[in-house]
């Protein structure tokens, strides 16, 4: 391997690239986190603000729950990491100063199964990306060595997204067990549902995705299993902001 930190990283992104046969792209970064800065499970989300991420690739299902998990309740390190534009590590989601930040989240991603959180802003200069975070399923900070190494993967990732001179883009087709293409159609489901809220409720699309969210915190729900019951027309949001009058028809 190569002995600079960058060199070393770049290997470990083109190992994992070998490993399923394709051309380096921002997947591989992600694949590598778990070796080089010995977390559980990362991903990688694209979105310019706080709010408005798309998931890119994931490793594993919890990866995509806590991705969802920020999603519906509208806070957490990734979003506090987009919004800064500066890294947001948790070393203990389970301690006072995570449920004073994130009090829905911390609490919903300990029940889960995570123990500690760790985001990093994909950008250069002015240009945001996207976030690339990282858990792990047992508490503890990351040492300085892995701080380093987590800063060049993430910057590694966003020189790859952005499709830098030498490095390819292969679109991500589906990861192992598939949680990538469940998330995308996940995700096309709650935009489906987002819009037919706008309709039914007479709100903009703003409006819309709180309801969408509200309802799915009020009744402990993943948000796309929700989006799924009304885009299926399983149910019908009321007017009424009051989550207990909306009903399945």
């Amino acid at each position: 391997m190569t002995g600079s930190r960058p060199g070393r990283i770049w290997d470990l992104i083109a190992e994992q690239a070998a490993i399923r046969a394709g051309q380096v792209s921002a997947r591989d970064a992600c694949a590598a986190a778990a070796a080089a800065v010995a977390v559980t499970g990362a991903w990688l989300t694209a979105g310019r603000r706080a709010g408005a991420s798309y998931l890119l690739d994931v490793t594993d299902e919890m990866g995509e729950r806590l991705a969802e998990l920020e999603l519906t309740l509208g806070e957490g390190p990734c979003h506090d990491a987009s919004a800064s534009g500066g890294p947001v590590l948790a070393s203990d989601l389970g301690e006072m100063e995570a449920a004073r930040l994130w009090p829905a989240f911390a609490r919903a991603a300990c029940r889960v199964g995570a123990a500690a959180m760790f985001a990093f802003p994909l950008r250069v200069g002015a240009i945001r990306v996207g976030v690339m975070g990282m858990y792990r399923d047992r508490p503890g900070s990351l040492s300085p060595v892995q701080l380093g190494d987590a800063l060049v993967l993430a910057d590694a990732a966003t020189l790859l997204l952005l499709g830098s001179p030498g490095q390819a883009i292969e679109p991500a087709e589906s990861t192992p067990g598939g949680q990538f293409t469940d998330f995308v159609r996940h995700r096309a489901e709650i935009d489906q549902a987002t819009g037919m809220l706008t309709e039914q409720l007479g709100v903009d699309i703003g409006t819309a995705f709180v309801r969408l969210r509200a309802h799915a915190y009020a009744h402990d729900r993943r948000l796309s299993d929700l989006a799924s019951d009304i885009v299926t027309r399983r149910l019908r949001l009321a007017a009424n902001p009051d989550p207990s009058v909306d009903g399945h028809e």
